[in-house]
């Protein structure tokens, strides 16, 4: 016999009633836990105390799907438990890295160093976020620009982070992890890609275009039009039209700027070629400085987790149960070390807010080295 549905509903509003009650229940009683660990100092995250837990909650049924939900149910009651002990908790919480100041301090007399040559986008970031005026070089190199930034040649870089077309640059990922550099502001530039030759030169004559390997990836379909076209990787865009300009050879192009093209008296045989119209670089700007202006908006993190079942998932839950939107998630290969990643998150924020010092803390006490890379105020 079947029994009545709405029989059933019944039971089931009954149970849920009693769930939530014993809930508030047990969140009173991690009230009194918080006092108690507060009075005596002890950490709230007690990892051998939740596995054993665990195991037996999940003693409790035979079944195995009920096993694996079981388990994850009560995870994440712990989660939300932690979050709430850490809100009684405030003198546990993380020690922040960075101090707050009112705006970025910099000058005429300011170094800055900017990846790729004159003409390159990267120098049209800098020139429009410091717009009041500093004493810019530039390096060819994303490492020698962080270099730079960290033995205090230069107090500020400016380097590509992410394209809208393309994603995000791996590389600046991967040097980002270890680097002694904070970032401290970003600036959004519009690309728009010309394919640039020799005063003369016709798009039929062209055999080989050089460019940075992302200018390449965001022209593919122009080149995939022009199969006679030859795409060349190069250190920059910039620099691929300094190298046109340099070789006299017609045959030659670059794919970039039309910045670049004015810089190195080349001409426009082409323009705007990149595939999508809505083309738009991030770039991001370091300092060796370790400060965040008091209005910042958005946090960068990059943390390493255990290589376990559930590992991404736990940690993902701080961001949910606190309440932050996560804008951006990559994740990188670990050097040396098989089948483990070290992940990079955007998520919206200032480090002053009570909820991102919550969430700090819990990730703190979940991941593996933990680090700020910056709060910063988007435009």
């Amino acid at each position: 016999m079947i029994r009545d549905l709405n029989d059933s509903r019944k039971e089931i509003d009954e149970i849920d009633k009693n769930i939530v009650s014993l809930f508030e229940r047990r969140m009173q009683v991690a009230n009194d836990i918080a006092k108690y660990k507060k009075s005596t100092g002890r950490k709230v995250y007690d990892p051998e105390r939740e596995e054993q837990k665990l195991l037996t909650l999940t003693g409790l049924t035979d079944s195995g799907f009920g096993k694996l939900a079981v388990d994850d149910l009560f995870r994440q009651i712990m989660s939300i438990s932690r979050k709430y002990q850490y809100q009684e908790l405030g003198s546990q919480l993380p020690d922040i890295p960075l101090r707050v100041v009112d705006k970025l301090d910099y000058d005429k007399d300011t170094k800055v160093c900017f990846f790729g040559d004159r003409g390159s986008y990267s120098e049209q970031a800098m020139l429009e976020f410091f717009s009041s005026g500093v004493d810019p070089y530039n390096k060819t190199t994303f490492a020698e620009v962080i270099s730079e930034v960290e033995n205090f040649n230069a107090k500020y870089g400016v380097i590509p982070i992410e394209n809208t077309s393309t994603g995000g640059i791996s590389d600046i990922y991967d040097l980002l992890a270890d680097a002694r550099v904070t970032i401290v502001a970003e600036h959004v530039v519009k690309v728009e890609h010309a394919l640039l030759g020799l005063p003369g030169a016709k798009t039929e004559q062209i055999r080989k275009a050089y460019s940075h390997p992302q200018g390449i990836m965001q022209c593919d379909e122009f080149l995939k039009s022009h199969p006679y076209i030859e795409p060349v990787k190069y250190l920059s865009t910039a620099g691929a039209a300094r190298l046109v300009r340099e070789s006299d050879d017609p045959s030659l192009a670059a794919i970039g700027s039309m910045r670049a093209a004015e810089v190195y008296g080349l001409i426009p045989l082409a323009e705007k070629i990149n595939t999508q119209d809505s083309n738009y670089t991030r770039f991001i700007i370091i300092s060796n400085q370790q400060v965040y202006q008091r209005n910042a908006n958005k946090l960068s993190l990059t943390f390493e987790i255990r290589h376990k079942a559930g590992s991404l998932y736990n940690i993902l839950a701080n961001f949910y149960y606190n309440n932050l939107n996560m804008t951006k998630i990559e994740s990188r290969p670990i050097p040396g070390r098989n089948w483990e990643y070290r992940f990079f998150v955007d998520v919206e924020g200032n480090i002053s807010d009570p909820a991102v010092n919550n969430c700090l803390a819990g990730l703190k006490e979940g991941a593996g080295s933990l680090r700020i890379l910056g709060n910063i105020v988007t435009r």
